[in-house]
């Protein structure tokens, strides 16, 4: 078992970050694109001062020609200074090298002195470059030394030629690490592309549950405000038509209606913004069923058929179905006035399940509405791969809202 993180108030405490190891150091070092890597003309320094010392070793301690004089530690010195700048400027300081080692070895200085220097622009050069372009390097940079060096002598050009594998071998590992650098540059793009993909996707998540939430905060508080606006209409007749003859009981009926829809609407609302909640107890809240629709009738004084049959049906489909009714009664109370008859149908049929609800439309003053009912009923059909359609009746005067709600959509739908 690992070791579990010390607790406090706030959470877990944060740990010191691990030390890597030296070899996780390097394989990072290598990894890292050469032109993105922090500090590069200070570590270049560090490099070329240490390429620097390797040399004046060399040139000290290793007799295969003359010890440099003047001349020569200033073409040595010369060929290690470009090295700060060796990442930033490549074939530009590969160069500079080139020609201060062609004169130095045409000195029959000390040969093996600027090797370090030399092999290092070579393998910036193969780290950096196409490999294209560093075979072509290669083949110059090989082509000049072995050039210079049988001029100087046939043993010389003979060595030469004897050790210039160490040119290819170097050329060979820069190709190689340029290659692994772009790798792990392609499989961290291919990570970071997959990053965006979930951040988009988890936003069109968010989009779609706050949609859900607008409608469904759109379907009870319009059939909510309205139901409460017909029945305090009611009480308000009641009062002021006949003041003598007070029917007690009607405004009681009224006011007890009120309240009931007071609850039920405190209580769906209540249900639909936990989902706003991140620490509820329980983000999605319970989906409105069917066994909600006798009391959504009951309080708009509708009418209503209810036949299931008991079946096992999707949340999604029966929450659509309340939610399609809800804003029929809605519209129905809204346009059709308080006398208005209303008819709810319900009926499980064929695989799917059908919603008609229907008013008589006897209100003699229509109410222009905004069509987002409709659309919205529309989404609701739509999102269970269902159907709806809503117009006026043809055979009577009245409104009609029919909707086809399959309990298994198809994949068209989906």
């Amino acid at each position: 078992m690992g070791k579990t993180q010390p607790l406090t108030e706030d959470g877990p405490v944060p740990q010191p970050p691990t030390r890597l190891r030296l070899g996780e150091r390097v394989l990072n070092a290598v990894s890292r694109d050469p032109l993105a890597t922090p500090h590069r003309t200070r570590n270049d320094a560090f490099v070329a001062a240490s390429v620097g010392a390797l040399s004046v070793a060399l040139a000290l301690l290793v007799d295969d020609g003359r010890r440099p004089d003047a001349v020569g530690w200033a073409l040595l010195a010369g060929s290690v200074v470009p090295l700060v700048w060796r990442r930033s400027y490549p074939s530009h300081v590969l160069v500079a090298v080139l020609a201060c080692i062609g004169p130095y070895h045409a000195l029959d200085n000390t040969h093996a002195a600027p090797v370090p220097a030399s092999l290092l622009a070579l393998y910036t050069v193969a780290a950096t470059a196409r490999p294209l372009y560093t075979c072509f390097v290669g083949c110059l940079v090989m082509g000049v030394t072995l050039t210079i060096m049988f001029n100087v002598g046939a043993h010389e050009g003979l060595e030469s030629l004897r050790t210039s594998g160490w040119i290819l071998a170097v050329l060979v590992f820069g190709v190689d690490v340029r290659t692994y650098r772009r790798y792990i540059a392609s499989v961290v793009g291919r990570a970071e592309r997959a990053e965006r993909t979930r951040e988009e996707e988890a936003a069109r998540r968010v989009a779609e549950e706050r949609l859900r939430i607008a409608r469904d905060l759109h379907d009870l508080l319009a059939h909510s405000i309205t139901l409460i606006g017909v029945q305090t209409s009611v009480a308000s007749h009641v009062l002021t038509v006949d003041p003598e003859r007070l029917d007690r009981a009607a405004i009681a009926r009224a006011l007890d209606d009120i309240a009931e829809t007071c609850r039920t609407a405190r209580g769906e609302l209540r249900t639909t913004l936990e989902v706003l909640r991140a620490d509820g107890p329980d983000c999605d809240g319970p989906l409105p069923d069917l066994a909600a629709l006798p009391g959504l009738a009951r309080t708009a004084g509708a009418e209503l058929t209810l036949k299931t049959g008991g079946a096992p049906m999707p949340p999604a489909v029966e929450a659509a179905a309340y939610r399609i009714v809800q804003e029929s009664l809605t519209n129905a109370v809204r346009h059709g006035g308080a006398g208005v008859r209303i008819t709810v149908r319900v009926v499980l049929e064929a695989g799917a399940l059908r919603v008609g609800v229907t008013d008589d439309g006897n209100a003699s003053v229509q109410r222009p509405g905004t069509g987002f009912g409709i659309v919205g009923m529309r989404e609701r059909a739509r999102s269970v791969g269902g159907t709806l359609s809503a117009g006026p009746r043809g055979d009577r005067p009245g409104f009609e809202v029919a909707a086809i709600l399959p309990l298994q959509p198809s994949e068209a739908a989906v």
